[in-house]
């Protein structure tokens, strides 16, 4: 992998904007030339920097749905330990994104309910059954303030 210099990085800011940045768009944006521009998107899919382009979608259900955030300690955090959760937490499908932590709590989870007593239903027949599991806390998300897809909060201010 070659080193980003203030090109790439540029590029891909503004490809996190939009993904679907036409070429042409792109070169004008950073300035080069559209073959310039297609020599580094390349480079930088090819070097692994860029690992692909995605839809991020949002279901109606999703928009009347509860997010709830929560973080997960384990009784230990051996090899085993960690793969065993880490297989376990993979087979819910409510949960839609899983990270292993530093810190107080070993995991943090987000997990998409219908409403707080689907989230019960998911606590008790799921979350708590996850091997290794001593503590779980759950918060319940409010509102999105940011999200993959969603406007920045420097372009909602105009700063």
């Amino acid at each position: 992998m070659h080193a980003l210099d203030a090109l790439d990085h540029k590029i891909l800011r503004l490809l996190r904007k939009d993904g679907r940045m036409s070429n042409a768009k792109l070169a004008a944006e950073v300035g080069l030339s559209p073959s310039a521009c297609l020599r580094r998107l390349h480079m930088l899919e090819h070097s692994g920097v860029i690992r692909g382009y995605t839809a991020i979608i949002e279901t109606m259900d999703e928009e009347r749905s509860v997010t709830v955030i929560v973080q997960i300690t384990l009784e230990r955090q051996t090899e085993e330990y960690l793969r065993r959760f880490d297989a376990a937490v993979r087979r819910c499908p409510e949960v839609r994104e899983c990270y292993l932590l530093s810190g107080s709590s070993d995991y943090l989870l987000r997990v998409v309910a219908q409403n707080p007593a689907d989230y019960d239903r998911i606590y008790k027949d799921s979350l708590s059954r996850l091997p290794g599991v001593q503590r779980i806390q759950s918060s319940f998300a409010i509102r999105s303030v940011v999200r993959p897809g969603s406007r920045s909060a420097l372009e909602d201010t105009g700063d």
